[in-house]
């Protein structure tokens, strides 16, 4: 193995797929980023067994890669190394050679390193293998739904179910939920396919495909049973499907609703904030005060203090309301909410309230109560 190559375009590469590298892997193989020469391409490979991600670099992709292959062969190398070695190096191009069985030479301009890998024999097998199941999306649309529901997945490992984001296509329409039992986000849109599909996918890898999109482009989603891959381009990213049926949600979701409070969002998240740093036994719990005449934020502990602020508001509908609950998840759920106005709408003082745009009904946003004493 034999190859010339420009350096800025290899280490983006190589720290995109890097990203689907455990520190903790159980193989040794799978703590290295594989790298496949061919005639006319690399391929770089890195995975952690749930996730997997493959780059394809070639000149007529990439104007400036400036790609010589000179030999073809395969080698895997330590991730952490491979990167800190092309991010020092000083040169605008690197060549690599494969000089003594996984011995690797490594030069850029007046610099050699020389670095043991490991044989690509030694690497897993991958069965990227494009499923039957595939439909297209735009990646501005995709990178929406997952930065508003995928924070709401779980990050604890009790019920893995909930870790990931249920994506649910029946009649043209992809209905994709997210919740760790103590709030739920939900994002609804119309979608050109066929298909019926009912996956859940970890939120962690969802987070990786939205890095991996640079531009506003065409995505294929292909799915079958066990796994789901995403083509970014000229960047595969592949993950497994999480297993178990997921939770009926709509149950959760009031339909009914006693008191409605419409305010500009950047008014109320500006107010929970100054309130939230007011903890109690580590909790930031905020209590919303509503009357036709004011609406009043508040916390307090008895360790640190208390705060009170009257919120400014468009309209509240309803009689004399109080409701707490917690500051930290009320701000996520304003903020990739992602619009201007927010409509907060009580179904009772301990009953899930929904936050949603008044102008938008394709995403909503739910939070549980938290009951108090005080």
């Amino acid at each position: 193995m034999n190859f010339k190559i420009s350096k800025s375009v290899l280490y983006d590469s190589l720290q995109l797929v890097s990203k689907a590298i455990s520190n903790n892997s159980p193989l040794p193989a799978l703590s290295g980023i594989k790298i496949d020469v061919e005639q006319d391409k690399i391929i770089l490979t890195g995975s952690d067994a749930e996730i997997s991600i493959k780059k394809e670099l070639n000149n007529e992709k990439y104007e400036d890669l400036n790609l010589i292959v000179i030999s073809e062969g395969s080698i895997v190398i330590e991730a952490r190394y491979l990167l800190e070695i092309v991010r020092k190096i000083d040169s605008s191009e690197i060549s690599f050679e494969i000089v003594d069985g996984s011995l690797i030479k490594i030069i850029g301009k007046a610099t050699e390193y020389k670095i043991n890998g490991m044989r690509s024999s030694d690497y897993p097998s991958i069965d990227f293998n494009k499923p039957n199941k595939s439909f297209n999306i735009d990646s501005s649309v995709l990178v929406k739904i997952i930065n508003q529901t995928a924070f709401a997945a779980s990050d604890k490992e009790i019920r893995p179910v909930l870790t990931g984001v249920n994506f649910k296509i029946k009649d043209g329409v992809m209905e994709c939920v997210s919740t760790d039992s103590y709030r739920l986000a939900k994002k609804i849109i119309n979608i050109d396919t066929d298909l019926n599909i009912n996956v859940t996918i970890p939120a962690k890898s969802l987070y990786e495909i939205v890095r991996a999109i640079e531009s506003n482009e065409l995505i294929s989603i292909a799915l079958d049973d066990k796994k789901a891959q995403f083509y970014v381009d000229s960047t595969l990213i592949q993950t497994r499907l999480i297993d178990g049926s997921y939770p009926e949600t709509n149950r959760l979701i009031p339909t009914e609703f006693k008191n409605v409070l419409v305010v500009e969002a950047r008014d109320i998240i500006n107010a929970i904030d100054r309130a939230v740093f007011i903890k109690n036994e580590g909790v930031s719990i905020v209590k919303l005060s509503l009357s036709k005449e004011e609406a009043v934020i508040s916390s307090k502990s008895q360790e640190v203090g208390s705060l009170q602020e009257v919120l400014n508001f468009e309209s509240y509908e309803g009689d004399n309301f109080n409701i707490s609950f917690s500051g930290s998840y009320m701000l996520d759920a304003i903020r990739y909410l992602g619009s201007n106005k927010v409509r907060i709408n009580f179904a009772g003082e301990m009953k899930p309230f929904i936050i949603d745009n008044p102008d938008d009904s394709s995403i909503i946003q739910l939070v549980l109560p938290v009951r108090t004493y005080n």
